[in-house]
């Protein structure tokens, strides 16, 4: 069911008739071209010929693509929409770029970090087996200098 549809149940009664000038449709939703007798006014033809051309309602959607529709397209709130549109899609592109190498770059960090922490641990195997030489050479050099 439409968004705006309105169905009366009622038997719609004809308005009296009116000598004065036809009055417009009290609903902006509301077809025009008729006056409110029912019958095609004669301010909506030419030359006394009921005209073709309906507008549809006040929601209505062209189906076809005219001239209008293409200077709707070329308007500047148009094109400046699209272009924010277009700038807000290259930036988040640039932002998961920038996001995929700030990535890389802390796993380079923290495999940085592991490679020293392994050199120090190694470095640090390599003083203590230096020391435990050095106190084993010490003791032999305790014994020295017995003659003199």
């Amino acid at each position: 069911m439409p968004l705006f549809h309105h169905s009366n149940p009622e038997p719609l009664q004809p308005p009296p008739a009116q000598t004065e000038e036809p009055q417009r449709s009290r609903s902006i939703f509301s077809r025009r071209g008729n006056s409110p007798d029912g019958t095609p006014s004669m301010n909506d033809s030419t030359n006394g010929t009921a005209s073709t051309k309906s507008s549809g309602g006040f929601f209505s959607r062209r189906r076809s693509s005219s001239p209008d529709m293409n200077d709707i397209k070329n308007e500047p709130s148009v094109l400046v929409a699209r272009q924010r549109v277009a700038d807000a899609e290259q930036a988040e592109r640039d932002a998961d770029r920038a996001l995929m190498q700030a990535r890389a770059a802390v796993r380079g960090a923290r495999e940085q970090v592991r490679i020293l922490e392994q050199e120090a641990l190694e470095e640090s195997r390599r003083a203590k087996a230096k020391q435990a030489e050095a106190k084993t050479i010490g003791k032999g050099a305790k014994a020295l200098g017995r003659h003199g």
